[in-house]
């Protein structure tokens, strides 16, 4: 067997093609110059950078939420078949104290300790915290979600990859939040770190923001020094 051919980068890559596969390069190449089509830049993977870089990343588009239903985004999936769904998987990533469960099977958490972070207050009880979705399903169907699969939908709000995606937090308080974005709603501590966590998800899942929006993350970055790391969905 011939062995693999190892090359550097300052070796052509038509080296490596037959003459039919130089011949069509070639013939792509002719059709591009004279249709005047350029490829596409192909999306970063990850991103690194100040929230005020992080803010410019994010497409400013008008929102619209015609269609939108909340069905349209099926959550609280048991996504690894662990018996688990994503509610009860933050609830345990998130916990400061050991948690306990309803049955020997662990499948529902029954007590635990959670910090809600957008008003400084903990519980114990899990009925008194909502998994807020940090972009609301409402406000990611209008920046962009709607035109997505529904297998994406169901990903974004069922997000694990990412911990910001999803927080534990007082569920009067997700529950003032609504599908309001940082224009219209702002937890009472820690706004820097709700506005980069606001920001990263937006860019992990490409989704845009209206020119209200984001002058209002942009004036709370103004007093920030966060940096925003994220990777894209």
């Amino acid at each position: 067997m011939p062995r693999a051919t190892h090359l550097s980068p300052s070796v052509p890559v038509l080296r490596t093609l037959g003459p039919a596969g130089r011949l069509l390069l070639a013939l792509g190449a002719v059709l591009a110059l004279v249709l005047g089509v350029r490829p596409a830049p192909a999306q970063a993977a990850s991103f690194t950078g100040t929230l005020a870089q992080a803010i410019a990343q994010i497409p400013t588009a008008g929102e619209s939420n015609t269609g939108y239903d909340r069905n349209l985004f099926p959550h609280w999936v048991d996504a690894n078949g662990d018996c688990q769904n994503a509610r009860q998987e933050v609830l345990i990533s998130e916990a400061d104290a050991t948690v306990m469960y309803t049955t020997s099977g662990k499948c529902t958490v029954a007590s635990g300790r959670w910090y809600s972070y957008y008003d400084r207050v903990s519980w114990t009880n899990p009925g008194d915290v909502d998994i807020d979705h940090m972009v609301p399903l409402a406000e990611a169907w209008g920046s962009g979600a709607r035109s997505w699969t529904t297998a994406r939908r169901q990903a974004y709000a069922n997000d694990l990859g990412d911990h910001r995606t999803l927080v534990g937090v007082t569920d009067n308080v997700n529950q003032a939040k609504g599908d309001k974005d940082p224009n219209d709603w702002m937890p009472t501590y820690d706004r820097c770190r709700y506005v980069a966590e606001w920001v990263a998800v937006k860019i992990r899942w490409g989704l845009s923001a209206d020119s209200a929006e984001k002058s209002a993350l942009s004036g709370y970055a103004a007093g920030c020094s966060n940096t925003v790391t994220v990777s894209t969905a």
